[in-house]
């Protein structure tokens, strides 16, 4: 079964990505702190799309309380998340450490654009960290009780 990363999860990280490529390319201080953030988010984003958002491609059926024996092929990436948390909540600690200098550096240099999506860059991995990480886990936890019944 494939499980897909739901559009607008998918397009929040593309968005995010594109600005971000942006600001690599200014010059000075601000491309410098860009591309610090860069450094840490790709390898991030990587493992986040690899198991860590396509188990909510499922919540419009779980919700609906379809379960099939086919969503147990999502349990390797639920179960991955579930192990893995730790580290990536400790790395969007570097990721946000390093976005809250990108903010103070773009905002010095009066580039208050690059500053704001550091600050929305925050709220999204905040997001991550309170909804979509532990919603995958509970999707991974659910579907093991559905099954077994």
């Amino acid at each position: 079964m494939e499980f897909e990363i739901p559009k607008p999860l998918k397009a929040e990280h593309e968005e995010l990505h594109s600005t971000l490529v942006q600001a690599t390319r200014e010059p000075g201080p601000t491309g410098a702190a860009a591309q610090a953030v860069a450094a840490l988010l790709h390898p991030h984003f990587v493992k986040e799309e690899e198991y860590a958002l396509p188990p909510l491609g499922l919540l419009p059926s779980l919700a609906k309380g379809h379960v099939t024996p086919d969503m147990a092929s999502v349990l390797p990436m639920t179960d991955k998340l579930k192990a893995h948390l730790d580290e990536m909540l400790a790395e969007h600690k570097s990721i946000v450490g390093a976005l809250d200098h990108l903010a103070d550096v773009a905002k010095r240099e009066g580039k208050s654009e690059y500053a704001e999506f550091a600050e929305k860059l925050i709220l999204h991995a905040q997001s991550e960290e309170q909804v979509s990480y532990p919603t995958t886990i509970l999707i991974g936890e659910y579907i093991k009780l559905k099954l077994r019944n």
